[in-house]
């Protein structure tokens, strides 16, 4: 019995074998070589995933390191017609639970009520440092050159950056990104979410805040550091200085957080600070074109990063973007239906699973069905929006 239900199994797959040529027929080379590519840029995905993005996925929570010692810190904010921001904003910034700390805020060639704002609470507060700059001397473009004064004037070596728009998550917010130095540490490297709000708009901006922040925390826990964000971000002034500032690409708006820490963060000097505290919010745009100007002025930093970062930004990129679109092709020839699905399944329940555990811990939960839904159409825009933020040569600070 056993030797009989050997052979037919034997026939079963011999006849298999014998129908492939026939099944293979039925396909031309155009669509078994855009399967192949589907297949590598899967991979290509999977890799990135499980062995990029699973290290913030999964990144065990630190015990509680609280500050002993309390290191000075100086708090650096450049403004331009800032009023409403920093009247909102400020007083939450100079309210923080820390002993030891400056606030600096450059008011650079405003003309609204900033400056009386500004006077208003620096008799209330003591932490408060002003600095203002009467004309626009356009040394450098952008706000990089109210920062170099701030950042010069600062008394202490641990300098804490944020912008007029922005709001701590809490008044610890100075604590937690300061008990990340030790004297190894020298960039520590926070998160900048936007405020939740209705519609369409507002999820998009955050779900694309969402997948940057993926991508350069995920690389600096994995010892590449190549970005961090103006809106919450601390290094050392011993950097700044090593460095020259902002000199090396004074030509253009962007590039004081991403091209600044591309240059001076390193595997060992390099943290990441995740706890909610830590987070600082922002107000994100109320219109499409704003946001897309917006979008296309930090794409328009890329083609200066290092080429190592380069390749690794545009390898996940370019493969996910030919991912979905040899999908896109499959289906409209309706031809290889099975590796579509397959290849499909297998890559979104790697999403959900590392989407899900980043989500939770950046506390942007109701993001996960947006990312699942809109993630295809989003990857297939994207790069076009990266191909106009490449050839931009903005250089107006909003």
């Amino acid at each position: 019995m056993k030797n009989i239900a050997l052979n037919e199994r034997l026939a079963k797959i011999s006849i298999f074998l014998r129908e492939i040529p026939v099944y293979m027929a039925e396909f031309n080379t155009l669509q078994i070589s855009v399967s192949a590519i589907l297949l590598i840029s899967l991979i290509t995905q999977l890799a990135y995933y499980w062995i990029v993005f699973a290290r913030l996925a999964f990144l065990r929570k630190n015990e509680e390191n609280p500050v002993k010692d309390f290191p000075p810190v100086s708090i650096v904010i450049a403004a331009h017609n800032e009023y409403h921001h920093l009247k909102e904003n400020l007083p939450s910034i100079l309210e923080q639970d820390y002993p030891n700390f400056e606030v600096i805020v450059v008011n650079h060639a405003s003309n609204d009520e900033t400056s009386s704002l500004l006077k208003e609470l620096n008799l209330k507060y003591r932490a408060l440092k002003l600095i203002t700059i009467e004309q626009d001397l356009n040394f450098f473009h952008g706000k990089k050159f109210p920062l170099s004064i701030g950042i010069k004037s600062a008394a202490n070596d641990l300098l804490l950056l944020t912008d007029a728009d922005c709001k701590p998550a809490s008044a610890l917010w100075i604590q937690k990104m300061a008990s990340n130095y030790n004297d190894n540490t020298g960039v520590v490297l926070g998160y900048g979410p936007y405020e939740p709000e209705k519609g369409f708009l507002n999820r998009l901006i955050r779900y694309d805040t969402f997948l940057v922040a993926m991508q350069y925390l995920s690389f600096a826990i994995k010892g590449f550091p190549y970005m961090g964000v103006g809106r919450n971000l601390s290094y050392r002034k011993e950097l700044f200085y090593k460095q020259k500032g902002f000199i090396s690409h004074y030509t253009i708006a962007s590039g004081d957080d991403d091209l600044f820490i591309g240059a001076v963060a390193m595997k060992n000097n390099t943290k990441v600070e995740l706890a909610p505290e830590s987070f600082v919010y922002s107000e994100p745009k109320h219109s499409f074109k704003a946001w897309l100007t917006q979008k296309r002025r930090h794409i328009s930093t890329g083609k200066r990063y290092k080429k190592k970062f380069k390749f690794m930004l545009g390898s996940y990129g370019s493969s996910l973007f030919v991912f979905y679109l040899s999908i896109l092709f499959l289906l409209i020839t309706r031809q290889m239906l099975y590796v579509v699905l397959g290849a499909w399944l297998l890559r979104i329940i790697t999403q959900l699973i590392i989407h899900k555990n980043i989500l939770k811990r950046l506390n942007e939960r109701h993001l996960l069905l947006f990312s699942l839904l809109w993630e295809p159409v989003h990857a297939l825009i994207i790069p076009l929006v990266g191909l106009m933020g490449l050839r931009s040569k903005d250089t107006k600070w909003e």
